[in-house]
Parts: C-alpha cells; sequence; structure tokens
C-alpha cells in the first residue's frame, strides 16, 4: 500500500527541536488522522518534522504523494493554524481597530474575492480542470455571499472558509489542520466537518488534524497518533482510541490553591458601591449595511455570572468591545460601567483597571518575546508588552497566578517559546493577576486539552466564589461553564 509519509528514527539536528526519543511515523493511502495529546506534549514539533521544517540526522522523511505532480514537499503538503487572522500569517492586530468601526475600514482592505484571486493566481496556471476546482470548493464552502465582504467583516467561520478554500486551490495532497473547529459554533463545527469528510472522499487528499480538544474528533478519522511528553505513540485505530481514551477528570485544581484563591486579599483599587456593573440601553452597532446588534438593553449586577453565546457573527466579541472600551462607537452609546455613564470623563484606563480581559484576539495580538512572567505582569498595566519595572509585590503575585495555572517552572521561559495552549493558561493568569471586579473571558479555553481546560474551569469557579465578582464568559461548548453561571445571554445575527 502506498505510504505517504514515512519517517524511521527520526532525530533532528538541533537538540531543542528533538522529542524524547526518535520518531516513526506512518501514514497511508486512504488513512485520514488526528494527532492528539497535551498541551506541550509535543504534537507541533511532530508536524515540523512531518512537513520538513525541522532537518533530521540521518534520513530525511520520504514522500510518495502521488498521484499528484507536484514537484516541492511544501506544494504537497499544506499546514493551517487557525487563529482567526484578517490580514493573513503576519497580520498581527493590523485589522483589529478597523474590524470595530466601519467608517474606519482603508479603501486598500481586500474582499474574501480579492483574497481568493490572489491564491489562485500563485497556485498554478489558469486552465479548464482549476476553473472548475475553483467553482467546486466556492460551491462546497458555499463562499458566493461572501466574495463582495471587506475580510475585516467576516466572522471566525466565515474566516475558516476562507482559509481553507484558498489552501485547497493549491491542490495539496497532505492537508495538516491544527484545531480547526476552535472559535466555531455547534452548527460550523458539524458544516465544517462534514465539508472535510466530503473533500476527503472525493479528491486524493489526506487530511491530518492536530487536535487538543479530543471530543472534536470527527467520525471520518480513521487513527488516532497521541503525542505527550514529548513521545510519540503508535499509531492506533480510532475505535481503539476512544475505548482505552482515559475519563476526562471531573476536579484538577489543587484544594489548597482552591483555598489560596478563595483566600485572596482584594483589588487595591476600589470601585464605588453600585449595583450594576454593566448597563446598556438600546445600544445599537451597524458596520455599513450589516446591523449587528440592535436596540440592546443589558444590565449586568454586580456579583452576576453570565453566559453569552450566539452563532458566529452574532456580535459576541463586539458586545465585549463595546464593555472594554475597544471598540471606538461604545462612547456613542448608552453604556454604564460600575455607575458611570460612559464618555462623562473616565479614561479607558480608569476603565481597564477593574477588569481581566481574555480573547483569541489578544493571543493572536500578543507577539512580544518576553519572560512568560513579564507577559502576566503586563496585565496588571493594562499594556501588550511590559514598559515598567514591576515591584516585588507584583512579581509575586504573578508567581501566584502562574503557579495555579501549572506554569511555575515556565516562569522565565520565552513567552513565544511556550506551546499555543501553554500561552493561553499565561494569558489567562494576565487576566486574574489584577484581581478584577469583572472578568470577561471570550473563549478562554481555546486550544487547551482536556485536563487544562478543567483546571481553568476549576479557576474560574474558585474565583467567582469570592464576594462580589462579576464574570461575562463567551464559549460555543456548553460543558466549558463553570458551575457559577446564573444568567445567560444569546445573541442573534441579523440577516
Amino acid at each position: 500500500m502506498q505510504r505517504i509519509i514515512h519517517i524511521e528514527q527520526g532525530v533532528c539536528r538541533m537538540p531543542k527541536w528533538r522529542l524524547a526519543e526518535p520518531v516513526n511515523f506512518t501514514t497511508l493511502d486512504g488513512e485520514q488522522l488526528a494527532i492528539v495529546g497535551p498541551n506541550g506534549g509535543g504534537k507541533t514539533l511532530l508536524v515540523d518534522i512531518i512537513t520538513g521544517r525541522h532537518p533530521l540526522l540521518r534520513q530525511e522523511p520520504q514522500y510518495d504523494f502521488s498521484p499528484s505532480t507536484l514537484p516541492m514537499v511544501a506544494d504537497n503538503i499544506r499546514y493551517l493554524e487557525f487563529r482567526d487572522t484578517y490580514g493573513g500569517d503576519n497580520d498581527k492586530a493590523y485589522y483589529l481597530q478597523q474590524r470595530w468601526n466601519q467608517t474606519e475600514i482603508a479603501h486598500d482592505t481586500p474582499t474574501a474575492g480579492e483574497r481568493l484571486d490572489e491564491a489562485y493566481q500563485l497556485a498554478g496556471q489558469d486552465t479548464p480542470q482549476r476553473q472548475a476546482l475553483r467553482q467546486e470548493l466556492t460551491d462546497v464552502f458555499r463562499m458566493q455571499p461572501l466574495l463582495d465582504k471587506s475580510i475585516v467583516l467576516l466572522s471566525s467561520g466565515e474566516l475558516r472558509k476562507l482559509q481553507l478554500v484558498a489552501t485547497l486551490l493549491a491542490q495539496p495532497r497532505v492537508l495538516i489542520l491544527d484545531n480547526p473547529f476552535i472559535g466555531l459554533d455547534a452548527d460550523s463545527r458539524d458544516y465544517l466537518r462534514n465539508v472535510l469528510a466530503t473533500l476527503a472522499q472525493r479528491q486524493a487528499l489526506q487530511i491530518l488534524l492536530v487536535l487538543s480538544k479530543t471530543d472534536d474528533i470527527p467520525d471520518f478519522i480513521t487513527h488516532v497518533v497521541e503525542v505527550k511528553d514529548l513521545h510519540v505513540q503508535p499509531k492506533v485505530t480510532l475505535a481503539h482510541y476512544l475505548a482505552t481514551k482515559p475519563q476526562r477528570p471531573s476536579h484538577v485544581l489543587p484544594a489548597h490553591l482552591q483555598q489560596a484563591i478563595l483566600q485572596l486579599p482584594y483589588n487595591i483599587y476600589k470601585v464605588e458601591p453600585s449595583p450594576e456593573v454593566i448597563r446598556m440601553n438600546k445600544v445599537s452597532i451597524v458596520y455599513g449595511n450589516r446591523t449587528i446588534l440592535k436596540d440592546l438593553d443589558w444590565v449586568v449586577g454586580k456579583g452576576e455570572r453570565w453566559a453569552l453565546s450566539g452563532q458566529n457573527g452574532a456580535g459576541k466579541s463586539t458586545l465585549l468591545s463595546l464593555v472594554c472600551a475597544d471598540n471606538p462607537q461604545s462612547y456613542a452609546c448608552d453604556i454604564s460601567l460600575f455607575g458611570h455613564r460612559r464618555g462623562s470623563g473616565e479614561s479607558i484606563w480608569d476603565i481597564k483597571r477593574h477588569i481581566g480581559y481574555v480573547s483569541p484576539e489578544m493571543h493572536r495580538s500578543y507577539q512580544r518575546d518576553l519572560p512568560t512572567i513579564r507577559v502576566v505582569v503586563s496585565g496588571l498595566k493594562d499594556s501588550v508588552g511590559l514598559y515598567a519595572q514591576p515591584t516585588e509585590d507584583e512579581l509575586n503575585a504573578c508567581s501566584f497566578w502562574l503557579k495555579v495555572f501549572g506554569l511555575e517552572d515556565k516562569a522565565e521561559r520565552s513567552f513565544l517559546s511556550l506551546s499555543s495552549g501553554e500561552q493561553r493558561l499565561a494569558l489567562l493568569a494576565r487576566a486574574f493577576v489584577k484581581d478584577p471586579d469583572l472578568l470577561i473571558l471570550d473563549e478562554p479555553l481555546h486550544g487547551l486539552d482536556d485536563n487544562n481546560r478543567q483546571l481553568a474551569k476549576d479557576v474560574i469557579e474558585a474565583f467567582c466564589q469570592r464576594k462580589n465578582k462579576t464574570l461575562v464568559m463567551v464559549t460555543h461548548y456548553a460543558e466549558e461553564l463553570p458551575p457559577c453561571i446564573d444568567h445567560s445571554l444569546r445573541l442573534v445575527r441579523h440577516a
């Protein structure tokens, strides 16, 4: 049987890229694989070996991409990390403010159609066969209504479609997708699973899914490779993996750390007494011809814990940006925070000092190569990066929260050297470190493995047991909500 990828006793030339033992890894034609394992376990290192990014000492990976005639490994293996990017792989926060204000969208900001045109031209010559492929992908992914939309205004699910279609136009033999389901609502996840299954059947395409959340393994996957503690486990069938997978832990946070959270001293920045943390009166947000929020009335009382839900594109991130003062339209709306009307004289820093915040967009834009503890310290300053020397007390607070999230041994490690899941844990520590009165968590468990998802849930629950702590949490997975949730708001996407 055709061996598409074959690695035998693979050892990286650079010691820092090596796994704990030589890698043996083979994929056969007709197999569709999931690569699973804990955060920091080595999944990305394995992918880097598979793609040839990390050269090997003895024998390089062997490939058989037939029936593809493309000459280069990079042409035949395409790797996509899903970080909800708007401007490409290195956009950082380029489009962030534009996204919140339709009037500030630059005239040269590309549409989805223009991005696909670029991808089509880069992928090869214009032939009837490639034109037919483009039309097929446009139909399968239902792209036609999106082609005229600015990429800034695409939802997470729409962005996901754009990235996949642009990649598939190059006709790769192997498609590696890193956590493709994160950030998608239930309908979008089901749709993507079905589309990927269809593509795997229609084309000479092998799909490798890199998954932190093992509940996301779709039915079309035939085999699973687990990577943990820098060991690549033997390939097994999906049925065997599911039958032997350990049960998800019901509680992870140690009792002494839970107690330590409950006994923390309160924030030195005292909030004036007010029974209301958030009040919105008839708030409407319109981008061009599209209505995001319409006449929204919302009151969040002190000590309430809210779950915020809705389809991709329903306005959840927009709503949170209004609260955090990141959206320039917030000052034109009737919004009060902690009893103060927005625009009554408070600065953005006066608002933010009482708010702990984390989101996928913050993760994407936080590209600062600092020691991890300095990233956590920046949460005290509400900055991206650190521009002032922290005090000993501030460093002690940061060390505590790194310990809570299991990162105490990584305090001095470069933030960018951590795995994506470990980075997310560090940014969670950053959100908690100032002991905020209002905790806003937008998809806080993105990319976390089963153990760390439960850990984060335990920490949120313990924190919200403290007096007058208010929570607004966004997730597309109901099982990720902590038990303390006592209110909910579901947004509906406007046509």
